[in-house]
């Protein structure tokens, strides 16, 4: 059940990715409020679908995530809260520092970095060449 999990939120990341970077046919205005909306969306999508890897590798792995110097608290909803905190720390900043990733979840935290910094330049990038 966990490498399902894994696999397919790994599938779900990459698919919502990938529609950054193949040309719409339809062409509309270069800012709308469906351009906002489908933004939004992928970064929905990439800030919880990190979320989850974390949880799952947090829970049925090793820890990846440790808060204040402590690995997460013993619930399951703390875990998951801390999770999706820290992806979303992750994906839109450099974080606060309350908490770092741990052994395989630096490289995670890594790649997760660079997909946040990729995301605004390919959605521009994508805008631009649809409108022409």
């Amino acid at each position: 059940m966990y490498y399902a999990l894994l696999i397919g939120t790994g599938i779900c990341l990459f698919m919502s990715l990938r529609t950054l970077f193949v040309p719409n046919r339809n062409r509309g205005s270069l800012i709308s409020f469906e351009n906002f909306l489908y933004l939004g969306m992928v970064y929905f999508t990439v800030l919880t679908g990190f979320g989850m890897v974390y949880l799952l590798l947090g829970l049925f792995a090793e820890p990846v995530l440790a808060e204040a110097g402590r690995p997460g608290g013993p619930g399951f909803l703390q875990k998951a809260e801390t999770a999706v905190y820290f992806s979303a720390m992750t994906l839109f900043s450099v974080g606060h520092g309350d908490v770092v990733p741990l052994g395989a979840g630096r490289w995670l935290a890594l790649l997760e970095a660079l997909v946040g910094y990729t995301i605004p330049a390919a959605f521009v990038a994508r805008a631009v060449m649809d409108r022409d």
